[in-house]
């Protein structure tokens, strides 16, 4: 079965629990997201469950009060954003990287130390590019 896609309220409980260095009840994450956020505390818990059944969060049961739940990331941001990046690449440009690369640079205006960072990541891809299809498990010559 394929992975669920996060959602955006979903993205909004993650970057609590991936800013933070140890694992998170509902009610610390609820805490921290306030004012920044228009969720209730009911629907964080909901939320967190969701994550929990989509394999993003883990949890283990508070050894003093067991309806207590502590949190912890199972998938880091950089994953959860390279799935989010190819689903995206998918969806709106029928798998082809070039294309949304292309439509997105030219939607944004970049500054000098903006470009030498994507030449930087372009040079970098350019090395990985020719091992990727072994890995990736393509066609066997």
């Amino acid at each position: 079965m394929a992975k669920e896609e996060i959602t955006l309220s979903e993205w909004q409980i993650m970057e609590v629990l991936w800013a933070s260095n140890t694992p998170l009840t509902s009610s610390e994450v609820y805490k921290r997201m306030q004012g920044n956020v228009d969720m209730s505390m009911r629907m964080v818990r909901v939320l967190m469950n969701r994550l929990n059944q989509k394999g993003v969060l883990g949890y283990t049961v508070d050894e003093h009060d067991s309806r207590v739940y502590h949190y912890y990331v199972q998938r880091s941001k950089e994953e959860c954003v390279k799935e989010k990046s190819r689903k995206f690449v998918d969806s709106y440009f029928s798998g082809n990287g070039s294309n949304a690369m292309a439509a997105l640079l030219q939607s944004f205006a970049l500054t000098d130390e903006q470009i030498k960072e994507l030449e930087e990541i372009l040079e970098k891809s350019r090395g990985c590019g020719t091992e990727a299809p072994g890995k990736e498990g393509g066609s066997h010559a």
